[in-house]
């Protein structure tokens, strides 16, 4: 079997958030890969929250011409060789976004081709994996917030994530002070808390948007209301800042998400700076990295989560491995995959069960891909 062609779409999706008063609209960018075979097998895989111009720039005009005419079932060599064409110097970023995508197809075509679907391929530790759903969104005030995180609880969900910290560091001279947000932040969590009640999990997520200082404020602030981690919580991900914050809080930290490079996490786990190492198989370099990102963490006994939405893939990756754990069914995300693609499945008591499908069990619309890829791109505003 060879590859013949490979192809990325780059997306702009529409996507709605609800509050039990009003509805906001915002985007979320996608780009998704196709790559087709001379044996008539075809795979999908994607990637998301970057410039998905970019990614699609990255495949269709430098990846795909060196991929053509290889076995789509090497993966560990195409890897290998994506890895040199683009990331030569260390470098990350866009690159490993588009590498994810690649192997995510890589890994459909493989798992059509010997008719398993990726997660029995991946190890088949379990046949379902528990979620947490993330709803808390900037937008909502505490009122919102608060019913939200309730109405999810009446869908069966018992594990439900927040966003902290509102990307102050970068708003920073609106005037917007910093201290008020973390103000504000507190009062948002123990309104989420006092309705859901005790039983139920809590999750935080600066992504990326507070200094050491102000991440440090927040979580002795909102010890007393058991979260259950603090993901993301300091800029850059800097690991002496994680390790510090790690020192000084009772709440597990948590990070990776967008991550590109396996000796990033190598040296959080060294500097003991997570808790829960967090790679993203649409981001971090698809499930051929993310499966030696988890063995990292299984010898480092620390536990290995999904951070950064994108369920259905993430899910694959999760139920394989022995050490896969939670996944990360982010509201708006889910929306953007049911806007593209079929048979997605849906969590039922806050569990996703796997489908037997041969690959990732699901496929593009081409339809409604059709139509979406009409839409203008995101320049910039994409990623939420």
């Amino acid at each position: 079997m060879k590859i013949t062609r490979v192809s990325a779409t780059p997306l702009n999706l529409p996507v709605e958030v609800k509050s039990p008063s009003r509805t906001q609209t915002t985007s979320l960018s996608v780009c998704l890969v196709t790559i087709e075979t001379d044996t008539g097998l075809i795979g999908t895989g994607m990637t998301a929250i970057t410039e998905e111009e970019v990614i699609g720039s990255i495949v269709n005009d430098i990846a795909a011409h060196h991929l053509i005419g290889m076995d789509p079932m090497r993966h560990e060599l195409i890897w290998e060789r994506l890895y040199w064409l683009l990331t030569p110097r260390g470098q990350s970023g866009y690159a490993s976004h588009a590498i994810a995508a690649i192997d995510l197809a890589l890994w459909d075509i493989k798992g059509k081709a010997l008719e398993q679907p990726c997660w029995r391929l991946l190890g088949g530790a379990r046949s379902e994996v528990p979620v947490y759903a993330t709803f808390g969104f900037a937008f909502f005030d505490r009122g919102e917030l608060a019913a939200a995180a309730s109405a999810w609880v009446e869908r069966g969900f018992s594990r439900l994530k927040m966003t902290v910290g509102h990307h102050a560091l970068a708003r920073r001279d609106e005037p917007r002070p910093m201290d008020r947000v973390i103000a504000e932040d507190v009062q948002r969590i123990r309104a989420v808390r006092e309705a859901v009640g005790p039983d139920v999990q809590i999750y935080i997520d600066a992504n990326c948007s507070l200094d050491y200082f102000h991440a440090l404020s927040l979580a002795k602030k909102v010890e007393p209301y058991d979260i259950s981690f603090f993901e993301e919580p300091v800029s850059q991900n800097d690991i002496p800042n994680l390790a510090r914050l790690r020192t000084k809080t009772s709440i597990p930290l948590a990070a990776g998400q967008n991550e590109g490079l396996a000796s990033r996490f190598r040296d959080m786990l060294v500097a003991q700076a997570v808790d829960v190492v967090q790679p993203n198989a649409c981001i971090s370099g698809g499930f051929t990295q993310c499966g030696r990102i988890a063995g990292m963490a299984a010898a480092f006994n620390t536990r290995f989560a999904n951070g950064g939405a994108w369920p259905h893939h993430n899910m694959h990756l999760h139920a394989g491995l022995a050490n896969g754990s939670l996944v990360e069914y982010h509201s708006v995300a889910v929306q953007c995959c049911e806007l593209v693609f079929d048979d997605l499945p849906k969590p039922e008591h806050g569990v996703l069960r796997l489908p037997e499908t041969p690959g990732l069990g699901f496929n593009p619309n081409p339809e409604r891909l059709a139509e979406l890829a009409k839409r203008p791109g995101s320049r910039g505003a994409g990623k939420a």
